[in-house]
């Protein structure tokens, strides 16, 4: 029975912390429920609700690591200078990969953009603000605690596998995924979640997975206006889809159902392999082979 809890150091077991998380972020919406329609019912809206549940998964989150004797920065969540730069740099890379993903589709006679007179700076600012709680909640959720566990306990290259599949599984059914653009969305979603978990692999923080998140994201939606995974944005631009096929424009889902997205992940997961990572945090670049589970 001991060994089916802890491994040979003494230490619970990464699958039995998994456990316990999903076990604390259920118990969890017992009260995050509440507590979001409470405020709604105050007449909070709900775009401006975007904090609360990141609020809720960093709790669980600390509550996890309180209990393993580590704190938030334990997790990628050193809230200092270095981790804001990250956070900038990856925003920046995350931004260019959209942009060069977006050009090869208007290349292609897919799409063409209009400057909407109805838009200002307000619409950049507050879609800056809902895409950064997204990010961090994503983050949080796929490349926090949990992935984190699995890296310890059955290797990187395992985990990013099974987290991609559970990233994209969590996109599964989306509005605007049908037909041939099912295919290149699920890829898409797969090879991001590689992407953003080597990013954490290389810097052993959550700054640039959540700066390469928000950076595509903002991009896509408040700036340039297309749909993000399915959803439409209200965007600074007003982008015109034109009768191309959808596995080559995106359709509805947005770019991110087209197959020149397949193409800019694989050139941006290249590159952040050749590269050596953060140096001066210890082991942030390479990639752990499985520990003691």
């Amino acid at each position: 029975m001991n060994k089916l809890l802890r491994n040979d150091r003494g230490q619970l077991r990464n699958g039995w912390w998994i456990l316990l998380f999903a076990a604390i972020f259920v118990a969890s919406q017992m009260v995050y429920r509440p507590v979001s329609h409470g405020l709604q019912h105050l007449g909070v809206d709900k775009e401006w609700l975007g904090p609360l549940p990141v609020v809720f998964l960093v709790t669980i989150t600390w509550i996890c690591l309180r209990l393993r004797r580590q704190g938030l920065a334990d997790v990628g969540l050193r809230l200092d200078a270095a981790w804001l730069r990250q956070v900038a740099g990856g925003f920046a890379f995350g931004a260019v990969e959209m942009l060069v993903l977006v050009a090869m589709i208007w290349l292609a006679g897919g799409v063409r953009f209009e400057l909407d007179p109805a838009r200002g700076l307000g619409v950049l600012v507050f879609g800056l603000w809902s895409f950064a709680w997204a990010a961090l909640i994503e983050e949080l959720l796929f490349r926090g605690f949990v992935f984190q566990r699995l890296v310890d306990g059955i290797g990187a290259p395992a985990a990013m596998l099974l987290m991609a599949a559970a990233f994209a599984a969590g996109h599964w059914g989306n509005p605007g995924m049908e037909g041939g653009t099912r295919v290149a969305a699920m890829v898409d979603m797969a090879l991001g979640a590689i992407l953003l978990g080597l990013a954490w692999l290389r810097t052993r923080s959550l700054a640039l997975p959540v700066g390469i998140h928000l950076g595509w994201n903002w991009t896509q939606g408040t700036l340039l206006g297309l749909g993000v995974s399915g959803f439409a944005q209200p965007g600074w631009l007003h982008p015109q889809l034109l009768p191309l096929p959808q596995w080559l424009t995106g359709g509805a889902f947005g770019p991110e159902a087209s197959v020149f997205s397949v193409a800019v992940d694989v050139i941006a997961i290249a590159l952040l392999w050749r590269w050596k990572g953060v140096t001066n945090r210890p082991h942030a670049a390479r990639l752990p082979v499985a520990e003691a589970a």
